[in-house]
């Protein structure tokens, strides 16, 4: 199905502004890959905030130019599937776990930080954990010390009680 200039212009202009939002792109191969499991991919990249298109390449590679994502233009041949968002590792944890039960979707580069991602580097980026388990992890962090220093003083204040009863229970000597 041929675009005609206004619609390839208006598909550009899309993909620059998700562009322009984006943190990060992957880029996957998405040959021989039922129509089912792709609804499902896409169902589960929108759950995520995840946008995934396929896109004629040139439009995509004239989409980015300029961005942060131009140092993946090489990569752009073939069926492509490109993911972008705006969280930094959403984008490469859908593709990545997409990947791992299905071999047809073969991932091909990223970029993030404008920095070009081979396939291990977007499967790096998938392993790191979201930014609410990080932000969890970070409270847990500074949570730790105050507690533990809470647990110790309501020890020693208990200890002393004790002797504090102690003292009181025994008779004076007259």
């Amino acid at each position: 199905m041929s675009l005609n200039r206004s619609e390839k212009e208006a598909v550009i202009s899309e993909v620059t502004s998700l562009a322009a939002k984006a943190q990060t792109l992957v880029i996957a191969e998405y040959r021989g890959i039922t129509v089912a499991d792709m609804t499902k991919l896409r169902s589960e990249a929108r759950s995520k905030g995840v946008s995934l298109s396929v896109l004629k390449n040139t439009l995509a590679r004239r989409a980015v130019a300029g961005s942060g994502f131009d140092v993946v233009a090489d990569q752009m041949t073939g069926p492509l599937i490109y993911g972008f968002s705006e969280d930094a590792v959403a984008a490469a944890k859908v593709v990545a776990d997409f990947a791992k039960t299905n071999d047809k979707l073969v991932i091909r580069a990223g970029a993030f930080g404008g920095k070009a991602l081979d396939v291990n580097g977007v499967k790096q980026l998938a392993n790191i954990p979201s930014k609410e388990v990080l932000l969890a992890q970070i409270c847990g962090l500074l949570m730790s010390p105050i507690s533990r220093t809470a647990v110790v003083l309501g020890a020693l204040a208990a200890k002393k009680g004790e002797g504090a009863a102690e003292v009181a229970a025994e008779p004076v000597a007259a």
